[in-house]
């Protein structure tokens, strides 16, 4: 049952491990089916490690529909239904540790800067939620308030969560947001962004549209409320 999205949810969760954005037992994703169930990675499993038969298959409260013996959700399934409840367009979630995006996660830095054209135009800013401890309620809790206006959220000493009308989109993003963050490192210790002008950011929002026909939530160029500095 659901054949392809299983090999495919296996296939992103090998290149999560490959690109070094999850270790040991770490990240997360789940789908949304045609019939409105979920399938979600179980617990405790190296990324590496999943294979079809050990996907889960749950309904929107999080009740376990279909699993195999041993295999539970994930531990911060609760994150991932609090954005599908949020956002009706939302049809892919991801969660993982990218080492430079976890690094803003845990100095406190917000990803912020207008200073490559792809990421204004594809992501724009990416907000830091606020600290939440892991597989509680306060994760989902700490998220809500950016999910309506965000594709991508840093987990303050945590992580990054993406978000995407498909599975591959939410994946597409935290690729985006860790390349975003490797860039902006690199740009601080060379001096500091040279920042693309308020009508040049516009027209690259604008491109989104007239150009790019991307999907999914954007903050736009007045965002300075969720600008967060080195705690």
């Amino acid at each position: 049952m659901h054949t392809d999205i299983r090999e495919l949810m296996c296939d992103l969760c090998y290149k999560m491990w490959q690109k070094d954005w999850v270790a040991a037992n770490d990240g997360n994703l789940s789908a949304l089916l045609p019939d409105g169930t979920l399938l979600c990675t179980p617990t405790g499993f190296s990324k590496s490690l999943i294979k079809p038969h050990m996907l889960v298959r749950i309904d929107r409260e999080g009740n376990v529909l279909e699993a195999g013996s041993g295999y539970r959700p994930s531990s911060e399934i609760k994150l991932h239904l609090r954005c599908y409840q949020a956002r009706p367009d939302v049809a892919g979630v991801v969660h993982a540790h990218p080492p430079y995006a976890t690094a803003y996660a845990a100095a406190g830095i917000a990803l912020t800067d207008y200073s490559m054209t792809e990421t204004v135009a594809t992501l724009g800013q990416v907000p830091l939620a606020p600290y939440a401890t892991p597989s509680t309620r306060e994760v989902p809790y700490s998220v809500a308030p950016y999910l309506q206006n965000h594709d991508a959220v840093l987990l303050k000493n945590h992580g990054a969560l993406a978000v995407g009308g498909d599975l591959v989109s939410a994946f597409y993003r935290m690729e985006t947001v860790e390349h975003y963050a490797k860039v902006s490192l690199f740009v601080h210790l060379l001096g500091g962004p040279d920042e693309i002008s308020p009508q040049n950011v516009r027209d690259l929002i604008q491109l989104r549209t007239t150009t790019y026909h991307a999907t999914g939530r954007h903050p736009g160029y007045d965002t300075n409320h969720i600008h967060q500095e080195k705690e």
